[in-house]
């Protein structure tokens, strides 16, 4: 049976100046007789005809050496290039750029960057774990020893760029087989023990392509959950980044709740029905921002000490952990938000303190109606809204500089929000008078600052 033609495959999806870097990094390769294999993701991704730019290589040799003699041959290409002629045709200037190299030698890896797109390079490995959880000790290996040490099956794959042998598949766990059984299976007993981040990445790929979890890699997740306690803070926010960034993280997360995943994580982690009814409501609420109110929404019904401690386990950022210790605030203020005949300028001052996030996530959780309006009508109209006149209008009305300038701009936005002052003329005659009643700080009640703590 004749090869299927996957080198053609991978070339024809990947945009010209991607596909110029690959044709080098195999010219140089076969310069040093390195053998180069596509491997991983990008390679399982061809295989299932889904559309990927990632290019992951495998180099039998070293290949931070590799990547910096690609940088180097790129440049001086591109710099050649710039410098002809022909090349400024139909261009207002030459186009340079200087490719960019980075390597982690800890792990014999190395990236080389150029606008728009990157290429990653690893010296073929086997590697070690001193204990659970741990970062890898890492030796140079074959490519069979390289797949062998992959976290799934249908990850264990390489196929080979160069000659003589360009266009086999490696394949020595049956990853192939998986794909075609649509299940995803660890390749030994210790595999969740080494590095527990594969729990949230096995669920991570059966939800992204529909697949099962092989029933002795579930065994074996329900039994090594608890090694998830062993991942530092870092490596755990980046899974949920990108669990974040998978089309339905809320079926990812339920199933990690499920499994007893986010209990291991920390113990006031939890996934239940209103963040999982919420998280697609995001979507569809503020499409753009929804990612940053997934973190806040992950505290939802948490005590503010509680949140905090998640954020600082989960290793959030100052604002990822400003939003999520919000949470329970914005909770407490939930009946003051629904009132009957609760003026749009008496909202906006509440919910003004507050991180964006955690507004959006609010939103998407609460179960009433008049709360959701108010909140939407906050996030959406009321924030962006000014008045007309400006500071240096009620300077020339006569206005001094100092906190009464500042409480007059305040109450004509309120005035605005409420409908009670709808032109620049309203505004210019409400100044007038509060410049001659003598200006008051002035609130929605006596209380109306106690919930603004974020």
């Amino acid at each position: 049976m004749p090869k299927p033609n996957l080198i053609g495959k991978l070339r024809e999806g990947l945009p010209a100046p991607a596909r110029s870097l690959l044709d080098q990094l195999i010219k140089l390769a076969d310069g040093r007789g390195l053998p180069v294999y596509l491997v991983g993701g990008p390679l399982r991704d061809l295989l299932l005809d889904r559309p990927s730019l990632d290019l992951d290589i495998a180099i039998e040799g070293d290949a931070i050496a590799l990547a910096h003699q690609l940088a180097e041959s790129l440049s001086r290409e591109n710099k050649a290039g710039s410098a002809r002629p022909e090349a400024l045709v139909g261009r207002a200037a030459a186009t340079t750029f200087e490719p960019r190299v980075v390597t982690h030698s800890t792990f014999l890896t190395a990236a080389v960057r150029i606008p728009s797109f990157h290429v990653d390079l690893i010296t073929a490995r086997s590697e070690t774990y001193r204990r659970p959880g741990a970062l890898p000790t890492v030796t140079p290996a074959t490519i069979e020893d390289d797949l062998l040490r992959r976290d799934f099956a249908i990850n264990a794959l390489a196929l080979r760029l160069n000659s003589p042998d360009a266009g086999e598949i490696i394949d020595p766990s049956g990853g192939r087989a998986d794909l075609h059984a649509r299940l995803v299976r660890v390749l030994h007993d210790r595999s969740f023990q080494d590095d527990a981040t594969r729990i949230s990445r096995g669920v991570r790929y059966a939800s992204r392509f529909g697949f099962e979890i092989e029933p002795q890699t579930l065994d074996r997740l329900k039994r090594d959950v608890r090694y998830l306690a062993t991942i530092s803070g870092a490596r755990l926010h980046h899974e949920f980044v990108r669990i974040f960034a998978e089309d339905a993280p809320e079926e990812i997360l339920r199933r990690l709740h499920d499994l007893g995943a986010l209990a291991a994580i920390h113990p006031a982690l939890r996934f239940g029905p209103p963040q999982a009814h919420a998280f697609p409501r995001l979507g569809e609420l503020n499409p753009a921002g929804a990612r940053a109110a997934y973190w806040p929404a992950l505290a939802w019904s948490l005590s503010e000490p509680q949140a905090l401690d998640l954020a600082r386990r989960l290793a959030a950022t100052k604002p990822q952990r400003k939003a999520m210790a919000a949470m329970p605030a914005l909770q407490r203020l939930e009946p003051k938000l629904a009132r009957p005949n609760l003026k749009r300028s008496a909202f906006a001052e509440l919910l003004s303190p507050f991180p964006l996030p955690a507004l959006w996530a609010f939103a998407a959780l609460t179960e009433d109606s008049t709360a959701r309006d108010r909140l939407l009508n906050y996030l959406t109209k009321a924030r962006h809204e000014r008045p007309h006149l400006t500071g240096n209008d009620l300077l020339a009305l006569g206005v001094p500089e100092g906190p009464e300038l500042g409480e007059i701009l305040r109450r004509l936005l309120y005035a605005r929000l409420d409908g009670e002052a709808t032109t620049r003329e309203d505004e210019e005659h409400l100044a007038r008078q509060l410049i001659e009643e003598g200006t008051k700080p002035h609130h929605h009640g006596k209380n109306a600052t106690s919930s603004r703590s974020s």
